[in-house]
């Protein structure tokens, strides 16, 4: 192992840590909320089994403007809001809320597509069979998108690292900010350069380990 390293492991290691904190609790928000908000994204739209203009219109506006919003200043922007649940706007703790609302947006917008590729056929053959909204969501829609929901779950995972970069604004670490701030700043090129590498090197990893899973499970 490089002295450079060696010498900032601990240090490194928290950063590693912090990062997956804040990644992991993206990916339990856009779990949790951007898969049902997407689901009544696709349910709400004209022509499907739960269609309504007025909730399409609402959940539709309020994904698009959160996604339009620049990350950084998305941040800045919810820093009362943050400090309002959290008690404080600085920390790991605090830096998931910004990026848990970006992560719902994110998410839910790749759930409505990733349905909306699901034939026809299917939703017309749930309905015929007399199927509840609920059998038809768990037991037809993610069904037959659950490749697409683990691909986009995959991208959105990845974009949520690059997010977590940013966090080093509100005190929030990480890989990112551990980068900036012992190696950009410290003008230690070297450091920096590995901690680069480790984020690509994690990047790759989650994009393998979300492709191998879609491919096992698309049995079309």
């Amino acid at each position: 192992m490089p002295d450079i390293l060696v010498q900032y492991e601990a240090e490194i290691w928290v950063s590693i840590g912090e990062t997956f904190v804040m990644v992991g609790m993206s990916i339990l928000a856009a779990v949790l909320f951007g898969l049902p908000v997407g689901t009544l994204l696709y349910l709400c739209k004209k022509g499907q089994v739960l269609e309504n203009r007025f909730v399409f219109s609402i959940l539709n506006l309020l994904v698009n403007i959160t996604r339009s919003f620049p990350f950084l200043l998305l941040v800045v922007f919810l820093i009362p809001f943050t400090r309002l649940i959290i008690g404080t706007a600085i920390g790991t703790a605090a830096a998931t809320v910004p990026l848990s609302i970006i992560a719902i947006a994110h998410y839910s917008r790749l759930v409505e597509q990733s349905l909306l590729d699901v034939p026809r056929g299917v939703m017309e053959a749930a309905i015929s069979m007399g199927a509840s909204v609920k059998e038809i969501i768990f037991k037809f829609l993610y069904v037959e998108a659950r490749s697409g929901l683990v691909l986009g779950l995959t991208t959105s995972i990845i974009s949520f690292i690059s997010y977590s970069t940013i966090m080093g604004v509100v005190g929030g670490g990480g890989i990112g900010d551990f980068a900036i701030r012992y190696g950009y700043q410290q003008f230690k090129t070297e450091l920096m350069i590995y901690m680069i590498i480790i984020m690509v090197i994690l990047v790759q990893l989650i994009q393998f380990i979300g492709t191998t899973v879609s491919r096992m499970i698309d049995k079309r």
